[in-house]
């Protein structure tokens, strides 16, 4: 089977869409960064390193330090697909993340789109 193509996008290249996108909305940049941080583990800093490293979208979530386990309670359709019925463990974690983002342009609380968490959650 064939690698998806997303897969090999860089995640700088991706980032700058999910911001506009949530500005457009009147969300801010600092909201998508929340929600990549709590779904993900990295840091403020380890984000930046991310996008300056021009990471690939593989490996941005293959080094993610610790996937948040509450990212298996994200439900819903992304692109006609229900999330939480993706296979590829990968594929799931990106649809993941653009399902948080959907739901932050769409002006959910942040603590209900953070499942429940203040501010985000721990921070490895």
């Amino acid at each position: 089977m064939a690698e998806h193509r997303i897969f090999k996008a860089r995640f700088s290249d991706i980032y700058p869409l999910y911001v506009q996108k949530a500005l457009r909305k009147g969300r801010t940049q600092d909201e998508v960064d929340a929600v990549i941080l709590w779904l993900t583990g990295y840091t403020p800093g380890g984000l930046a390193r991310q996008l300056a490293q021009r990471t690939d979208m593989a490996s941005f979530f293959g080094q993610a330090p610790r996937f948040n386990p509450a990212g298996a309670e994200i439900k819903g359709v992304v692109c006609g697909v229900r999330v939480e019925d993706i296979e590829d463990p990968l594929m799931q974690k990106i649809r993941y993340l653009d399902k948080l983002i959907d739901e932050l342009a769409k002006g959910r609380p942040m603590e209900k789109i953070l499942r429940g968490t203040k501010g985000g959650g721990e921070q490895c």
